[in-house]
């Protein structure tokens, strides 16, 4: 790598790379979300104290599991917790007193500055739908996803206005070796995109591997200095760290990298059916896990997640867009901003199998529960479809619109002399309109969001149109973007040394589908 990082220091920053700079295409992306309106918060200051209590008691008497780790175990043990065996039981108060060193803002940087996001405070920001192995769309129906239908979903999220972030995983390309896949994935996002993106955390080394390419993309000496990666580091609830994922998140903690801390939770099956039960537990796996980070790295950028859903008691299969889940949500929210650590949850979720009335419904619950609950990260923020399973070309450009409401909803209301009114009120006077007075035509271009995807015509000319419906205005959206889609500049010699990382990088193993 340090060659190849010689070899772009050598040839990079010139006239090419500034060529290519003034002649590429910029897609418009709106800055992440600044909140102007308050947090939900549904839980009082005894409800808190409580499940805080509860959460500790979790972690002294019943301790969680560090399997596969022994320098995890070295590491809790230096640091006072009882160690029994692969079973952490960590003193009250303990986790808590290691988390202060998590800063409560970050700035992820990406490859274009102007791309930057903070997270952290009154932020939100969207990042699109992660994991799914499956893809759908209108021409192909549900298949296995492919490395093509990953890169046209990296053009997209690169092309969507009110999506900060290009994500990681948008879905499971199943036609590349999995021990490879990483390299392809990143590569994508690193070239077709120019928005912040997630790191590898299937394994140890893929997340070496994702530092190791951001040094090339970066510069090493930016990357030891600054954040330019977000990875999503799951815990097995219940009370269960995996070595596969506290080894990606040592090496991200090690290198100044952030990760989210995330525990995964069907209702009924992975924590209790009840609220105050999820949230107990939801705490504790939290706690231990940023803990740990800070063990590893004191000062890591992390983000305290919670991805919750509640489960269906007939089939076992997981429900979303409930009022359980939303309670939970908010709950974490409040503990987030009790601790001043950034916050991930939420997203565009659904169980329904395809983009329709469910999906829509379940959809729009989750976001709005999202941007009241005080996330500053929304992961699946859109193209999610049947619980994770599949990610949807068609819901990602409907979800992708809608989050422009967020964006106008978290505006809050503004109360300077335009905005009151009183000239237009005087103007127009009792029985007239509004449509032809000054305050109307200095601002009806700006004075309500509009989607760029819904249909607002009336009825005879949508009829002539072909009486489309969402999903198939969504389908020629789709295919509009793809065949717009200008890739953004990037210097010739750092675009060589990636692909020549990712080519040495491949010959080094042999193809692994396990």
């Amino acid at each position: 790598m340090s060659e190849a990082a010689a070899r772009r220091r050598g040839r990079g920053g010139g006239g090419a790379a500034r060529r290519a700079e003034r002649s590429a295409v910029s897609f418009e992306t709106a800055k992440y979300i600044e909140r102007n309106i308050p947090n939900f918060e549904i839980l009082n200051e005894e409800a808190l104290d409580i499940i805080e209590a509860n959460a500790e008691t979790v972690l002294e008497e019943i301790g969680v599991n560090f399997i596969n780790n022994p320098g995890a175990l070295a590491r809790w043990k230096e640091a006072g917790a009882d160690v029994r065996g692969e079973r952490v039981h960590i003193p009250r108060g303990l986790a808590r007193e290691l988390i202060k060193t998590a800063p409560s803002t970050f700035t992820q940087h990406a490859r274009n500055p102007a791309r930057n996001v903070v997270v952290g405070g009154r932020n939100l920001v969207l990042a699109p739908v992660y994991g799914p192995p499956f893809v759908r769309d209108v021409d192909g129906g549900r298949r296995y996803a492919t490395m093509e239908d990953f890169r046209k979903f990296v053009k997209l999220g690169y092309m969507s206005k009110w999506l900060h972030h290009s994500g990681g995983t948008v879905c499971e390309p199943t036609d590349v070796a999995v021990n490879k896949r990483h390299l392809d994935m990143l590569h994508a996002h690193m070239t077709l995109s120019d928005k912040p993106f997630m790191g590898s955390v299937t394994e140890k080394s893929r997340a070496q591997d994702s530092v190791d390419m951001c040094g090339l993309l970066f510069g090493e000496d930016f990357v030891r200095n600054n954040t330019v990666m977000t990875s999503l580091i799951n815990i097995n609830s219940p009370l269960t760290f995996d070595d596969v994922m506290m080894g990606a998140l040592e090496v991200y903690a090690e290198n100044n990298q952030a990760s989210i801390i995330s525990p995964f939770i069907v209702g009924g099956a992975m924590a209790p059916v009840s609220v105050a039960g999820t949230l107990t537990q939801v705490l504790a796996e939290c706690l231990a896990g940023i803990a740990y980070s800070q063990l590893v790295r004191p000062g890591a950028p992390i983000i305290m997640g919670a991805m919750v859903t509640s489960i269906d008691m007939n089939s076992g299969a997981p429900t979303f867009g409930t009022p359980e889940a939303s309670h939970i949500t908010y709950g974490v929210g409040q503990f987030a901003r009790r601790y001043g650590l950034p916050f991930r949850s939420a997203g565009a979720f659904c169980g329904s199998k395809l983009p329709d009335a469910q999906a829509a419904y379940e959809t729009a619950n989750s976001l709005n529960m999202g941007l009241l609950s005080g996330v500053n990260f929304m992961l699946h923020a859109c193209g999610w479809l049947e619980g994770g399973l599949v990610a949807s070309f068609e819901k990602f450009v409907m979800d992708a619109d809608q989050l422009g409401v967020l964006h106008g909803l978290a505006r809050g209301v503004e109360m300077d002399e335009n905005a009151l009114g009183m000239d237009a009120i005087r103007e127009v006077g009792p029985g007239g309109h509004y449509l032809g007075c000054a305050h109307t035509q200095r601002n009806f271009k700006n004075a309500f969001w509009k989607s760029d995807l819904l249909d607002y015509k009336p009825f005879e000319t949508w009829a002539d149109e072909g009486a489309r419906d969402t999903q198939e205005l969504a389908r020629l959206r789709v295919e509009t973007m793809l065949a717009q889609y200008q890739q953004p500049a990037l210097d010739p010699a750092i675009s060589e040394a990636l692909d020549q990382f990712v080519t040495e990088r491949k010959a080094r193993e042999a193809d692994s589908f396990i």
